[in-house]
């Protein structure tokens, strides 16, 4: 029997590598986004944390739909900006979700900072939440420098801009599974994968 798991984003990037990541490792459970259930009203992201938006997301999800839900929210931190833009960074430029934009304010407030001097880290926290009120959630993260100009095609958000410790290209250069084996999601998701196996085997 198929279990169908609910990933609370739109966004197919996200639910492409938690699908991959669940394939062999929890089998029977079918993970579905939020275009493939009946719409239901988004609340705000209103935490001061990541896990405070992670838990907020999946909550929602488990009370509109029904079905056991994981919801992350993910964002850079630079060192030079006293961790910001932190939990703002899909909205840094003001428009919410538009990579380009965000992506070109960030460069634009690094401009006069030095190459040693560009550390950060891709943040994520990652949530589970099931109908009968369980709820877990833990975080990873994923250093790394801010480069000065965006290379690559693969990934969203920051990734072209963002070189991690110890290799020399960017998170937008690296293959997919390449990418899921280092990435703070890929991380955060691997963690709640033997927390997903147990949980929807009960």
């Amino acid at each position: 029997m198929t279990t169908r798991l609910l990933l609370a984003t739109r966004n197919p990037g996200k639910l492409a590598e938690l699908q991959r990541l669940l394939a062999t490792a929890v089998p029977g459970v079918e993970v579905v986004g939020l275009r493939d259930v009946p719409e239901y009203p988004e609340a705000p992201e209103t935490g001061a944390t990541f896990e405070e938006n992670a838990l907020l997301k999946a909550r929602e999800a488990v009370r509109y739909t029904g079905l056991p839900a994981v919801a992350d929210d993910s964002g850079i931190t630079v060192d030079a900006l006293n961790g910001m833009p932190g939990v703002l960074s899909a909205r840094w430029s003001g428009r919410h979700g538009d990579d380009a934009a965000n992506t070109a304010l960030l460069l634009g407030q690094l401009a006069d900072v030095p190459d040693d001097r560009r550390g950060g880290a891709f943040v994520c926290a990652a949530a589970l939440v099931t109908p009968d009120g369980a709820e877990h959630v833990l975080q990873r993260q994923w250093r790394g420098t801010v480069v000065r100009e965006p290379r690559g095609t693969n990934g969203f958000g920051y990734d072209p801009v963002f070189v991690p410790a110890r290799l020399d290209r960017t998170s937008a250069e690296l293959e997919p599974a390449e990418k899921d084996a280092r990435s703070h999601r890929g991380q955060a998701f691997a963690a709640l994968v033997p927390v997903l196996a147990e949980v929807l085997a009960d």
